[in-house]
């Protein structure tokens, strides 16, 4: 193809893409109440238990601000339901240029990372009412806690990206495996580098006083590490086995 059919193909598949997350936001923008339901749980919760002692609302600032949090939630909501759509747009467009072998890998590496991104999302779904609890309980007696609706959602959708982004880093260490850019071997001996990385990580992303979540992140992020460092090993000693292979009879003569 020469390139004024390649950037007409391109344009075919972002215009695809670009309709495909518009229908996904119309549709997200009518479950914006369910989800706004289900990341506010934390603060229902808090008022249950604690009563009159703490006052935890979710506050909108100003005249317009309940309407742009439904978009920005329609946005990201969108992408997600729009995903199967303009990931395969991509993969479309990108595929022609690449051999058997390279479409193998890229299948094996979506297969792992898109169910383990989802997985890491949901887990910081669940530690996030923890964190939010617990954050709660600072307030002094007689304060109150009023979370700007904005600053919430963030907070909460970048808790949830960045734990599901950790998920997938062994899967890159997979690829890197098959790649030939590392060994399994080199990656197993980066356990102690790994274990404090995952324990730093989980400091971060969680409060310091809920150490019952952080422990959990690390364990999981821990067990992840040393899963894509035994599967390494394995493709390691499977393509050494391929190389040891005894040479036919006229080959070795």
């Amino acid at each position: 193809m020469s390139l004024g059919q390649h950037l007409v193909e391109l344009r075919k598949r972002l215009v695809i893409a670009a309709i495909a997350l518009v229908v996904g936001m119309v549709v997200a923008f009518f479950v914006t109440d369910w989800v706004i339901w289900l990341i506010t749980e934390p603060l229902r919760v808090i008022a249950e238990t604690e009563g009159e002692r703490a006052k935890v609302e979710l506050m909108f600032s100003t005249v317009t601000s309940a309407f742009d949090l439904r978009i920005r939630m329609s946005f990201a909501i969108g992408l997600l339901i729009s995903a199967p759509i303009w990931l395969w747009q991509i993969w479309a467009f990108i595929m022609p240029g690449l051999t058997r072998k390279e479409v193998r890998y890229t299948f094996g590496f979506l297969a792992a990372a898109i169910p383990l991104f989802f997985a890491g999302c949901y887990v910081g779904l669940v530690v996030m009412p923890h964190v939010v609890e617990i954050m709660a309980s600072f307030v002094p007696e007689g304060g109150a806690s009023f979370f700007e609706a904005g600053y919430y959602y963030d907070f909460v959708f970048k808790l949830m990206i960045v734990i599901g982004v950790a998920f997938v880093l062994p899967v890159f260490l997979v690829a890197m495996n098959l790649a030939g850019i590392m060994s399994g071997m080199a990656i197993l001996k980066g356990w102690r580098v790994a274990v404090l990385v995952a324990t730093v990580f989980a400091g971060l992303a969680t409060p310091a006083a809920d150490v019952v979540s952080m422990l959990m992140l690390a364990g999981i992020l821990i067990v992840l590490f040393f899963a894509a460092a035994g599967l390494s090993l394995l493709f390691d000693r499977r393509k050494a086995k391929r190389a040891s292979i005894i040479l036919p009879p006229e080959a070795s003569a």
